[in-house]
């Protein structure tokens, strides 16, 4: 485990139990070498996959993911029938799943939302928990434009602007958040 694919104030001990994600397995001279990492969003698919059998069986899907490793963490999900709630299958009876997960992860933040076709709704979730007025999708390029109440606009954006980064990178649309009290005089 090199120190590049290690959480940030992670230190470990020799005989340690710890769960890794195998990126790579190369051949070299001294014999296969395994590449393992702790920082890749692989390891949160995963560590779902075990925690929650509904994703395990299929019933839930997790569609993207977004990840500071070591602060938070962005989850999409969604569900393949009709009477299922996603986010609340991941997060399981009183939030058990999604703790056990955390809890594996140094008590990195974690935010669940449904993933939807209409890029819109899927932007708008994607802030949570911010609560988002309207999402404008530009035209010819992959960006769009999304109004918040003046009172969150600090959410919606986050610490250091992480929230609306990890949004940006979990729906792949720029995203340029206005406040509402800019967006009626522009």
């Amino acid at each position: 485990l090199s120190a590049g694919e290690q959480v940030r104030g992670e230190v470990f001990v020799e005989g340690d139990l710890i769960r890794v994600y195998v990126v790579e397995v190369r051949r070299s001279n001294r014999g296969p070498q395994v590449i393992v990492s702790r920082t890749h969003p692989g390891l949160v698919k995963r560590l779902f996959e075990l925690n929650v059998p509904e994703i395990e069986s299929g019933l839930v899907e997790i569609k993207s993911i977004a990840r500071e490793a070591g602060s938070r963490t962005k989850l999409a999900v969604c569900a393949t029938e009709e009477n299922i709630d996603p986010v609340g299958a991941c997060v399981g009876p009183r939030g058990g799943r999604v703790g056990a997960v955390v809890e594996e992860l140094g008590g990195e933040k974690m935010d669940i939302v449904v993933w939807s076709e209409d890029a819109a709704a899927f932007v708008a979730s994607a802030l949570s928990p911010a609560d988002v007025l309207n999402v404008t999708l530009l035209p010819g390029a992959k960006a769009c434009r999304v109004i918040v109440p003046d009172d969150q606009l600090s959410l919606a954006i986050g610490k250091e602007g992480q929230n609306a980064r990890l949004a940006a990178r979990l729906t792949g649309y720029k995203i340029d958040i206005k406040p509402a009290s800019q967006a009626t005089e522009a």
